[in-house]
């Protein structure tokens, strides 16, 4: 099955399976807005970055980003969006 983390969580969601909220941003231009949101919905400055992509690995090739500020959230996020991430299952 291909499909990305938030997709899972979204069928979880529909099965009445509790899941932690995220967001899923396509453009960078709607990312500060994101990150707001994100830090007032968790009541949190930290931020986690995820790439979403069909393989394992993405942690270890830098497609999640633990990001503590905002800033680096912004930073993170504009490094993320668009990559050509590689992990050990896409080589």
């Amino acid at each position: 099955m291909k499909i990305h983390e938030y997709q899972g969580k979204n069928i979880f969601k529909s099965y009445g399976i509790p899941i932690q909220d995220g967001y899923v941003i396509e453009h960078i231009e709607d990312a500060s807005s994101t990150i707001e949101k994100v830090q007032k919905d968790f009541n949190s400055d930290a931020v986690v970055v995820k790439a979403q992509i069909h393989a394992g690995g993405r942690g270890k090739g830098g497609g999640v980003k633990y990001s503590p500020t905002a800033e680096e959230a912004l930073a993170n996020a504009t490094n993320i969006l668009g990559m050509n991430l590689v992990t050990h299952q896409t080589g």
